[in-house]
C-alpha cells in the first residue's frame, strides 16, 4: 500500500519509480528522496470524456502528479485523514475530500441522478454537493478528508444506513442512496435538529462519515 496514515491529520507516500501519485495541489507537507510535483489537468487516469465531466460539472479540484523515489508527507488545512485501501471495487467521493491517491486507479465521474432518480439531483441542491461526484476504480490506496475524523458503518441488504447528508464522505460497494424526507411533530412545531433530510444508503458495502455536519 503506497500511503500510510502516520497520524489522524497526516499521510506517508511511498513514491517508486514507473508509479504515479495523485494528490490536491499545495498538500505537500515535507518529502525525502528524489521526487518530482506537477500540476495535473487532467486528473489522473480516465480520459478526456471524464475531464471535461468533472469541468463543466464543478467537479473538479486542481491535482498534481507525484513521481519519483522517495517518500511525501501530504496533509491539509488540519483536516482529519482516512486511508481506504480498494481491491477492485469502486469508491465514491466528494472531490474535495481527496488529499491523495495511487495513479493506478481510474478516476471518472458519475451523475448522482443516476442514483435515486430525481431525488439523487434533489440531494446534490439540498446537500450543496454537486450533481457529479467522483469516482475512483481498481486495486490502491486513497487518502480522504474529513472534520473530526471518519467513521466506517457496513451496509448491508437487510440493515440499510440513514447518514446526514452533510456528514457523508464517501461510500464504496454495490450501494444505492436516495435522498429521503424525515419529518416528524418535532420538525413540525418548530423543535426539530434541522435534519429534515436524510441519505439512505441500501444495498452491501461500507459508507464513511465524519463526525461533523461541517463541509470542508
Amino acid at each position: 500500500m503506497a500511503l500510510r496514515e502516520v497520524n489522524s491529520k497526516m499521510v506517508e507516500a511511498t513514491v517508486v519509480p514507473g508509479q504515479r501519485l495523485y494528490s490536491q495541489r499545495g498538500a505537500m507537507l515535507a518529502y525525502k528522496g528524489e521526487v518530482s510535483f506537477t500540476p495535473n489537468i487532467q486528473g489522473g487516469q480516465g480520459g478526456l470524456m471524464s475531464m471535461i465531466g468533472r469541468r463543466v460539472s464543478g467537479e473538479a479540484t486542481p491535482l498534481m502528479t507525484v513521481e519519483g523515489d522517495g517518500t511525501v508527507f501530504f496533509g491539509h488545512g488540519g483536516h482529519h485523514v482516512q486511508v481506504i485501501t480498494l481491491t477492485g471495487d469502486t469508491l465514491y467521493v466528494e472531490a474535495d475530500r481527496l488529499l491523495a491517491f495511487e495513479g493506478t486507479l481510474q478516476q471518472g465521474t458519475m451523475f448522482m441522478g443516476s442514483q435515486g432518480g430525481v431525488m439523487g439531483m434533489v440531494r446534490g441542491q439540498v446537500t450543496g454537493q454537486g450533481l457529479f461526484t467522483t469516482t475512483l476504480a481498481g486495486r490502491g490506496s486513497v487518502a480522504v478528508m474529513a472534520h473530526g475524523g471518519v467513521f466506517e458503518i457496513p451496509v448491508t441488504p437487510r440493515r440499510p444506513v440513514h447518514v446526514d447528508p452533510q456528514a457523508y464522505v464517501a461510500h464504496h460497494g454495490d450501494i444505492r442512496n436516495k435522498l429521503s424526507a424525515a419529518l416528524g411533530w418535532r420538525e413540525m412545531v418548530g423543535r426539530g435538529s434541522g435534519e429534515a433530510f436524510q441519505l439512505e444508503l441500501s444495498g452491501n458495502g461500507t459508507v464513511y462519515v465524519q463526525a461533523s455536519e461541517e463541509k470542508l
